[in-house]
């Protein structure tokens, strides 16, 4: 009876992933396991693979999640200038937020690849990312060769920033409090 009663939590697989996530942020991917899901959520050890099969399925839902997320922090409806300003923006602030997660959704190993719901969310993400970086004018060559170079460039430049932000890389006076917008001021003074 007690068995029957701990299975009884609505839509289990959203809580695997909320337990897994809590895990991740607090003690890192190295502590990170289905058992210690299940035993967050209160239900048997072998529980998570009924809904991800294995650890490979239960970090690419939480990683599929977190695309969803950055998606939206990127997004702004407004002017080229606000959308490239926000889609930055927002890239930082969501590595900031989940730094764990922000490190596992670039650990391709660990995941399905070709999860079909993970694909839609890095595409969100790469669209937001690549309507950014249209009409920066950085670079030379044909408006194909304009826009993938200028993608790889923003990326590249956001990612790498993100990622020196979250591992707290800027310890001097002359760095600290700076946005990605202060090393960039062009991107925030574009003409709309």
């Amino acid at each position: 009876m007690t068995t029957q009663h701990k299975y009884h939590h609505g839509n289990l697989k959203v809580a695997f992933v909320a337990a897994a996530r809590d895990l991740l942020e607090q003690d890192g991917l190295a502590a990170l396991s289905l058992r210690k899901c299940a035993e967050k959520v209160g239900v048997s050890h072998t529980a998570p693979k009924n809904h991800f099969g294995n650890m490979a399925g239960l970090m690419t839902a939480i990683v599929t999640q977190g695309y969803s997320e950055l998606a939206e922090r990127m997004a702004c409806d407004g002017s080229p200038c606000q959308q490239r300003e926000a889609a930055l923006l927002g890239y930082v602030a969501f590595a900031q937020a989940n730094p764990a997660l922000y490190e596992l959704m670039f650990s391709r190993d660990r995941l399905v690849n070709d999860d079909p719901d993970l694909m839609v969310q890095v595409r969100a993400c790469f669209v937001i990312l690549a309507a950014a970086s249209k009409d920066l004018g950085w670079h030379s060559g044909t408006a194909d060769e304009q826009d993938g170079k200028g993608q790889v460039a923003l990326w590249s430049f956001v990612h790498g920033y993100a990622q020196l932000v979250t591992a707290g890389r800027f310890k001097k006076d002359n760095m600290q409090g700076l946005s990605i917008l202060d090393i960039l001021p062009a991107l925030s003074k574009d003409a709309d």
